[in-house]
């Protein structure tokens, strides 16, 4: 075992101090697609609270540098703002030369961009619709991971997590073409592990239904509880995603690859 990575049993720690050698991710490089609002916003601000510079991507400009220069003046850590869209093949490129022109490396990559849109029939659903999906919840993701897991297998190790969807274990009508991407994903997983391990660990953060951006469009009242199902019956905050994904992007989870963490209120 590494130095970096043998915690001394005998070692008197002052309070929290045990917790946060093992969360610590000072200095470390963390790349989040989707990074500017909802759950990407969230673990990009976790973060860069654990000592990590990160790099926001997400289409809209205006809103990745709103939240890397609040992430700058509240952490102290360097924050960059990338606009990409993930779905599209051909961008992907200058988003890794980008970043590694900037921190010479990436030690975390979140790929966390994703949508569902809404339709209204299974037969409404256009060619365009449904290769839309697939490029931005899988296609992207696998590029990124191609492009970034065999530098950071170059670079002596790192942690890939593949947000995905309690959706892809219990797909509904009106999420098809979402869930069978995020189905892939989970698979992707499994498959990355094996070809950039020992050094790179590769993990799915399975999330469940939490009230970000698209919750907006929920019909949720006291009288209508669409999780009453569920063991908490109650969707998440998004505030609730950040223990489960510093777990995975730290050394926490030094001997986790391979997996599925569910963080999903239980959904069964």
């Amino acid at each position: 075992m590494s130095d970096q990575k043998q915690l001394h049993r005998d070692t008197i720690w002052p309070v929290g101090g045990y917790a946060d050698q093992l969360f610590d991710l000072t200095d470390r490089v963390v790349l989040i697609t989707g990074g500017s609002r909802g759950l990407g916003r969230e673990m990009a601000f976790a973060a860069a609270r654990c000592g990590a510079d990160v790099v926001i991507a997400s289409r809209n400009f205006d809103t990745c540098l709103a939240v890397a220069e609040e992430i700058a003046t509240e952490t102290g850590r360097a924050a960059f703002p990338y606009q990409v869209h993930v779905g599209r093949w051909d961008e992907l490129d200058g988003l890794v030369s980008a970043v590694y022109e900037r921190f010479g490396r990436v030690d975390v990559l979140v790929n966390n961009a994703g949508m569902s849109p809404l339709y209204d029939s299974l037969s409404s659903v256009t060619e365009k619709l449904f290769d839309s999906v697939v490029n931005l919840n899988l296609k992207g993701p696998f590029r990124l991971s191609a492009l970034i897991g065999e530098r950071m297998a170059t670079d002596g190790g790192g942690s890939i997590v593949n947000v995905s969807s309690s959706g892809s274990i219990r797909p509904a009508p009106d999420m098809l073409p979402y869930a069978a991407a995020k189905a892939g994903l989970n698979a992707m997983t499994e498959g990355l592990a094996k070809a950039f391990g020992p050094t790179v660990r590769v993990n799915t953060l399975m999330a469940g239904p939490y009230l970000t951006d698209i919750s907006k469009a929920w019909n949720l009242s006291e009288q209508n509880n669409p999780f009453c199902h569920l063991p908490l019956q109650r969707a998440g905050d998004p505030a609730e995603i950040v223990g489960a994904a510093l777990f995975l992007m730290s050394d926490a989870s030094s001997f986790t690859t391979g997996s599925i963490l569910r963080a999903d209120g239980g959904v069964s």
